[in-house]
């Protein structure tokens, strides 16, 4: 433990027959629960033969701590555990309950396949072709096609329209972002649309300045113009509200939002917009 700022560290090994990707997600969901704690964290990912877990193994043993896994061959599963007991480490199999109670409620047997989840197929390459087109999207890009998307971000600079728009590509979901500039017109295409939905992105004025600024530091630019003065960052956030507000669209405030929550509330619009009867107006609105 820390002194100095109470602190606690300890060694996480997450152990994984596939990218690892859930079981580091749900790690950090748990840890995260916890204040003042900090994890070393040793990934083991694509541990599928005896020779890989040995050197899951032995990083273990270099640096006990906390083993959680998500191992489906039972040989390999025997020996962390085994392995894990004789150190007197906890061993946590993540996803054993979740599938247990699965297969009961389907009355199913679990086929025990390593990375099944990624699988390439029709899933897999509509997520490739999302991620493609937020690429050929972004920052008002291709504006002739926007009628493909299935979500458009519109908001002003630094209000996350490109990491949430890739986020939102890698769950499938096809996301184009434009820019409001002040001045500056929208492309013509968005009040010519049917079936995307449009969602306005807004921050709170103090926090964007601070944003802004920061960004210009790291361009090794200067700091004192109309992109960071206070009073008409607040006119360009008015602005742009005004634009949702006569648009229709539903608006989002991310100041206090990850990209993953953005995100999530996004496809959580777009899934009561989808369930309600009827084609969608221009804009994106039901009628």
């Amino acid at each position: 433990m820390n002194t100095d700022t109470m602190t606690k560290t300890f060694h996480l090994h997450l152990v994984s027959d596939a990218t690892g990707e859930t079981i580091n997600s749900v790690a950090r969901a748990c840890v995260s629960q916890f204040d003042r704690v900090q994890p070393i964290e040793h990934f083991w990912n694509l541990v599928r033969t005896e020779r890989q877990l040995d050197m899951a193994i032995e990083g273990i043993r270099d640096t006990p701590g906390l083993v959680m896994f998500t191992l489906v061959n039972d040989k390999l599963r025997r020996r962390l555990q085994d392995t894990c007991r004789d150190l007197q480490v906890p061993c946590i199999p993540v996803l054993d309950p979740l599938i247990a109670a699965l297969g009961a409620y389907l009355g199913l047997e679990s086929q025990s396949q390593p990375g099944r989840q990624h699988a390439l197929d029709a899933e897999y390459f509509g997520r490739i072709d999302a991620m493609d087109f937020a690429l050929n999207h972004d920052d008002g890009q291709s504006a002739w096609d926007l009628h493909e998307a299935d979500v458009i971000l519109v908001g002003v600079s630094r209000t996350s329209k490109t990491p949430t728009c890739i986020y939102l590509a890698n769950r499938g979901i096809k996301a184009a972002n434009v820019p409001f500039v002040p001045g500056c017109p929208l492309p013509p295409e968005l009040d010519q649309l049917r079936r995307p939905l449009v969602v306005g992105l807004t921050k709170d004025a103090e926090r964007l300045v601070q944003i802004r600024r920061n960004r210009l530091r790291l361009l090794n630019q200067g700091e004192d113009t109309s992109y960071t003065d206070p009073e008409k960052v607040r006119a360009e956030l008015s602005e742009a509200r005004r634009l949702y507000s006569r648009k229709g669209w539903p608006v989002i405030d991310v100041t206090r939002r990850s990209i993953e929550e953005t995100a999530a509330e996004v496809m959580m619009i777009l899934a009561r917009r989808r369930a309600v009867p009827g084609e969608a107006g221009p804009g994106g609105t039901p009628v």
